[in-house]
């Protein structure tokens, strides 16, 4: 997933365990509402490759990969929210949610434990805005993504603040302020923690047509260097991040389209972290969405172009096209085949990474169609790229191989 990650020592269950008790103790002094939301992503499975070792996971250089069948981490985010205050029509409300990520290569791992977000919402507590909500804290902010690749397009989520859902008349207006801090480099002994800071503003919900909705959104974002930072010469690129989305509802399905332009140190997702990227431009178009072939077909599609013209010459152009097929052979078992072709040529010239990617999978799902989970799925996944220029994330490739086969077994739930 794409976002900053705060990693811990201690396990994630410790963690968990501990966050759960502190506000299970601490609801009993709140005013009794509803009771709490639990909700999570998990996602986990084991695969090996053909020619022998651990599976190997397929992906261009510095892109998102094609995920089905293609996940070799074990992957589980855990929302626990509560409703802690509604009377008058005004409600408060608290959200958390914990993740973890593990190797999947033993029974008993270290693992990434992660603060995800824990923040509150205020809902009709300013009387100037009726139906709007204030939140303050950490949180995913109103993130974009094409879920083929697990891409986030628009995505400025992290430690802020911000009113959403303000009617417009023509839309529903969000503002917000996020910050992120980059760590700074162990390996450089000079490098230090470095700051930016996004402003989001985003109109929503506007008619364009029938059974169409527009969002639009400006994200300005703006690096915060201090006096020794200045004096060391250290990057104070600002930024700007312009788009334009249109979701398009039919009786077959939905489509999006998405276009984008970044400037300097917002070429990116989002803008959180990058303010140190250098000068230069980004174009990017996407064009994602579901439709049904027939009775029994549904299908994901992806179209993706992105364009980094960056001064320093270190841009890219990332042309990437997935299409997911799934046919239903009753209302739990299905088939579903995934292409995906992604490929990536660098802006200082030389040869293009190349990837094509194709999983046959057979699965067994809660209900039918394309979004049915839980699912269990049985799965093969074969890759062919450019071995001079890229080699799969496995050791269990070979330096020069061009080509390479896995099989297994993965489970995906959303609740």
């Amino acid at each position: 997933m794409n976002q900053t990650k705060s990693t811990s020592k201690y396990s994630a269950s410790a963690l968990i365990g501990a966050s759960i008790a502190t506000l299970l103790v601490s609801n009993q002094s709140m005013a009794e509402t509803t009771p709490f939301e639990f909700k999570g992503y998990f996602r986990s499975g084991i695969g090996m490759t053909a020619d022998g070792g651990d599976q190997a996971c397929f992906s261009a250089p510095g892109v998102a990969k094609y995920r089905l069948g293609n996940e070799c981490e074990e992957w589980a985010e855990m929302f626990l929210n509560k409703e802690v205050y509604n009377e008058d029509g005004r409600s408060f409300k608290l959200y958390t949610m914990l993740a973890y990520n593990a190797p999947q290569q033993n029974n008993l791992e270290m693992t990434e434990t992660m603060s995800g977000f824990f923040y509150v919402e205020g809902t009709n507590v300013i009387d100037a805005f009726p139906g709007a909500s204030l939140w303050v804290g950490k949180r995913y902010y109103q993130r974009h993504d094409v879920h083929m690749n697990d891409f986030f397009y628009w995505n400025t989520s992290g430690p802020g603040a911000g009113i959403e859902n303000i009617d417009a008349g023509i839309g529903k207006l969000s503002v917000a302020w996020v910050r992120s801090t980059e760590l700074a480099d162990p390996t450089v002994p000079t490098s230090t923690d470095f700051s930016s800071n996004v402003f989001d503003i985003r109109l929503a919900d506007i008619d364009a047509n029938e059974n169409g909705k527009l969002e639009i959104g400006l994200d300005i974002g703006l690096a915060s260097a201090t006096d020794e930072q200045e004096a060391a010469g250290d990057p104070d690129q600002d930024g700007l991040l312009f788009t334009a989305e249109h979701k398009q509802t039919y009786d077959a399905g939905t489509n999006v389209l998405v276009a984008q332009y970044g400037t300097d140190g917002m070429v990116g997702t989002g803008g959180l972290n990058n303010n140190t990227a250098g000068e230069g431009s980004m174009i990017r178009i996407v064009d994602h969405g579901t439709i049904k072939l027939g009775g029994k077909t549904e299908m994901m599609y992806a179209v993706i172009y992105e364009d980094r013209d960056l001064d320093a010459n270190d841009g890219l152009t990332w042309t990437s096209l997935g299409l997911r097929p799934v046919y239903q052979w009753s209302d739990i078992l299905s088939t579903a085949v995934e292409l995906g072709y992604d490929e990536v040529d660098p802006q200082a010239g030389g040869s293009a990474a190349d990837l094509l990617k194709l999983t046959i999978a057979q699965q067994w799902s809660m209900g039918s169609g394309v979004w049915a989970r839980p699912s269990l799925r049985l799965f093969a996944t074969y890759a062919q790229w450019d071995g001079d220029v890229y080699n799969a994330a496995s050791e269990s490739i070979p330096d020069g191989d061009d080509d390479g086969l896995t099989i297994g077994l993965h489970a995906e739930v959303w609740w």
